[in-house]
């Protein structure tokens, strides 16, 4: 089994920079780690929206996991093209991108599609949608349980769906349910929130009979895998990242992708310029939780700009340029999405490279 310690390239010269590097033996660790988590992969709908990649929806479906989650028409492309045989985009579509969908559904009948909906005019439009074609749209009703992005809250989901099992080319499939915004580093809190919120839901549920409800990501899926009623979305914990390595210290996954990065220029003494700016690692967050360098042992990130990350370091006289340094992002999910391919990294060689699902297609 492979430790926590950080993944490790053998020969690393001749790989471009930036680089996003992916490291299958960590993936295959972290999948079978998911499932043990959940029970088994009939309880599992993992999300795709980190990784993008098609190998990596091959070695799932290799390990009995045959339900995935994604958000855009190019990851459900990327989906199909791999052979999933169920596939829920979880996003609510407006017309045209819903337009798209059906066509994508057309054109791989092998597998099985569905969306989100949280009002009864988007209902409607897939509805008529699918009536042209003669065909079904298989919806589930986002639910709201306090992250308040999107959703309509338990309480009023009750007339939703009755109101979409009236419409004659909709089959309701179920609730989603998402609750990013649980996501405290203790996980007796982080449970104590995640019932709280999810009492409404099963409320609902008991009313109207769902098929099935699908729950969480990956902060709140132990919590959601010990309920046994509910199939468990995570996603980020494929590749993982320091977000959650630091903030959800009970999950056992494995950084499973770095970012390969160059020293391009010493500017002045005890300083240090990487290649690895914006365009190469996702800047959403403060510019100390973005990229970490477990290589140096004293640093400090002082600026970044598109192409360039200054870093500040005692380290830098033994530094030259041309040096490689790897660097774990903080948050891995669009920072893949930065990228049009990854470097596979087996037994510490290039391997492979694998195209990302990049986009959102039409």
């Amino acid at each position: 089994m492979q430790t926590d310690a950080q993944p490790s390239v053998a020969l690393p010269g001749s790989l471009p920079s930036p680089a996003l590097l992916v490291f299958p033996d960590r993936i295959a660790e972290n999948i079978g780690r998911m499932i043990a988590m959940a029970g088994g992969p009939e309880r599992l709908m993992p999300h795709v929206k980190t990784h993008k990649m098609g190998p990596v929806v091959r070695m799932q479906l290799e390990k009995g996991i045959r339900r995935f989650k994604c958000a855009t028409i190019a990851e459900a492309r990327m989906l199909a093209e791999a052979g999933a045989p169920d596939i829920l985009l979880a996003y609510q579509l407006n017309a045209p991108m819903a337009k798209a969908f059906v066509d994508l559904q057309r054109q791989f009948p092998a597998s099985r599609f569905a969306s989100l909906v949280d009002n009864i005019a988007s209902a409607r439009l897939m509805n008529d949608l699918h009536a042209a074609f003669g065909s079904k749209a298989r919806l589930y009703i986002d639910i709201d349980d306090g992250m308040h992005r999107t959703g309509i809250a338990p309480g009023k989901a009750a007339d939703l769906w009755r109101g979409i099992q009236q419409l004659g080319n909709i089959d309701p499939a179920g609730l989603h349910v998402y609750d990013g915004h649980i996501r405290h580093p203790d996980l007796a809190e982080r449970t104590r929130e995640c019932d709280a919120a999810f009492q409404p839901v099963e409320r609902l549920a008991t009313d109207i009979q769902p098929p099935e409800i699908i729950a969480g990501g990956t902060p709140t899926f132990p919590i959601h895998a010990r309920r046994g009623t509910v199939v468990c979305s995570p996603g980020t914990c494929l590749l993982w990242d320091e977000g959650y390595g630091t903030g959800l210290p009970d999950q056992p996954f494995l950084v499973a992708a770095q970012l390969l990065t160059r020293v391009i220029s010493k500017p002045q003494e005890g300083f240090v310029t990487l290649d690895l700016g914006h365009k190469a690692v996702s800047a959403e967050n403060p510019i100390t939780r973005r990229v970490f360098f477990h290589q140096l042992k004293e640093y400090e990130v002082i600026s970044q700009s598109e192409e360039h990350l200054v870093v500040k370091t005692p380290e830098a006289a033994t530094l030259q340029v041309g040096d490689i340094l790897y660097g774990t992002p903080w948050h891995v999910c669009p920072t893949v999405a930065l990228y049009n391919e990854a470097i596979v990294i087996e037994n510490g060689n290039h391997a492979d490279t694998w195209a990302i699902a990049r986009g959102r297609l039409i």
